[in-house]
């Protein structure tokens, strides 16, 4: 099991209904696209982090090293807005409000993706599968998604003892070698994900598969309390977003 999923399954908020934190989620990834970067995308931010640590009880550890990959990804698309090709000077050069614009957007993205974090790091993928057939996604849609989550992670645990065994055989001690093993296991995880899904085949019409999975979703109640207090965090931040531009630069 992923870390992320590890700590959504043990996850203080694991036990609420994953529409109140869908709720909270996207209201703080819609404010940091859609508010101004500064200070409204810095508020965002700052109020994601304060949840995530705080109420929802996310280790900042693990928050790092879950937001950092995106992080990267935000920093990547970010740069190139400090350069300007083909122009009057030169090439290549940097653009006159590159900076601004680069800042700006590492602002937006970042935000959105910590709104983003909150939903995974509190509702597992198994909580909310089941429960899109409610929201009007088709059956067949829900019951592939569902077998194709829980298969990835035998193929991951296999994955990883296929990579333990060919280490233990010196199988990457160099680049050829290293090569090699990489090719050999691109091959067994694709014979034994064919293998998998042959198995899993059998096992539902054995089990009368009729077209239709069905599973058992934890019953959860709405609240309307986290609902008030969801819509009070986002009430502020856009509130005091508006207030702050007008006196900051």
């Amino acid at each position: 099991m992923l870390p992320i999923d590890a700590a959504a399954h043990s996850s203080r908020w694991r036990r609420r209904h994953p529409g109140e934190k869908a709720v909270l989620a996207l209201g703080l990834t819609l404010c940091a696209v859609a508010l101004p970067p500064w200070p409204g995308a810095v508020l965002v931010a700052a109020g994601t982090l304060v949840v995530l640590l705080g109420p929802a009880g996310v280790a900042p550890r693990q928050l790092w090293r879950a937001w950092r990959i995106p992080l990267g990804f935000c920093v990547t698309g970010a740069v190139p807005l400090l350069f300007a090709v083909g122009g009057p000077d030169g090439w290549v050069a940097l653009a006159p409000d590159g900076p601004l614009h680069a800042l700006r957007l590492l602002l937006r993205t970042s935000a959105a993706s910590l709104g983003v974090l909150l939903f995974a790091f509190t509702t597992p993928v198994s909580d909310v599968l089941p429960r899109l057939v409610r929201a009007g996604v088709p059956a067949p849609v829900v019951d592939v998604a569902v077998v194709m989550y829980r298969i990835s992670f035998l193929l991951l645990d296999a994955v990883h003892r296929v990579r333990q065994a060919q280490t233990a055989r010196l199988g990457h001690t160099s680049h050829t070698a290293a090569w090699r093993s990489l090719a050999g296991l691109a091959a067994t995880a694709f014979v034994r994900a064919f293998d998998r899904a042959q198995r899993l085949q059998s096992g539902l019409a054995g089990r009368g598969y009729d077209g239709t999975l069905r599973v058992l979703v934890p019953p959860a109640a709405v609240s309307p309390r986290f609902l008030a207090a969801a819509a009070g965090l986002l009430t502020g931040i856009v509130i005091l977003t508006l207030v702050l531009e007008r006196f900051l630069p």
